[in-house]
């Protein structure tokens, strides 16, 4: 949205004024920032384009409401990981042995 409001229609024409910019974006991360959909984006790319686009972060990030797991305020959050599942837990066990 923050494109369009540029009068930025095409995602390629965005990819060109991001490389421009210094900001070379494969064809399928392209693809999923154009899509709303980013799977991840560096803070040192998100500074690029919203430097391109004339606009700040809070103009492209949009925080999603949880619908299915309403909390009240004194609850507190649960840890996520990074693909939307519960916190990835490891086992240590401590050192290894030296080879011998």
């Amino acid at each position: 949205m923050a494109a369009a409001q540029r009068d930025i229609w095409k995602a390629s024409q965005l990819q060109t004024m991001l490389a421009d910019a210094g900001l070379v974006i494969s064809a399928g991360k392209m693809s999923h920032l154009w899509s709303s959909q980013p799977v991840t984006i560096r803070l040192e790319d998100l500074q690029i384009i919203c430097s391109v686009l004339g606009c700040s972060p809070n103009d492209l990030l949009v925080l999603e409401q949880d619908t299915t797991n309403r909390r009240t305020s004194t609850e507190a959050a649960p840890l996520r990981a990074a693909a939307g599942e519960g916190p990835i837990q490891r086992r240590h066990t401590g050192r290894t042995k030296p080879p011998v």
